[in-house]
């Protein structure tokens, strides 16, 4: 499903907000968001993400899985390996830019929420 700028307007279709929060709930881990962030610099096998972030294979496997599955990135293979990449990079790199605003822009605010800050999420909260 595409959406369009004007889906967030007040007469939203619900399936257009079931979409949005869909993808942003594929960027609401940690481990998935640092994936994405490496693959913005470029095409990288698993044992390359391993290596950089500090995961375990099968952790980085899961998460790419899932952002296969959202559309985000995609592989290809070379030889026994496959590359990974980030699928509508400018269009994926352009959300990260406006998140790091609005973070900016709110200060403390998101990590004290006590809904899905940092605190709610440690402690086994809604996120």
């Amino acid at each position: 499903m595409t959406m369009k700028a004007a889906s967030f307007d007040e007469g939203a279709e619900p399936a257009a907000l079931d979409a949005a929060a869909c993808l942003f709930h594929g960027f609401s881990d940690p481990s998935r968001l640092a994936i994405v962030r490496h693959l913005a610099l470029g095409e990288h096998r698993v044992v390359d993400l391993t290596e950089h972030l500090g995961l375990a294979q099968s952790t980085v496997s899961q998460h790419l899985a899932c952002l296969k599955d959202c559309g985000l990135v995609t592989s290809r293979p070379q030889g026994r390996a496959s590359m990974w990449s980030l699928d509508h990079s400018e269009a994926v790199l352009a959300l990260l830019a406006a998140a790091e605003r609005l973070l900016a822009a709110t200060g403390d605010a998101v990590t004290l929420c006590p809904t899905f800050g940092i605190d709610a999420v440690n402690s086994g909260g809604d996120a």
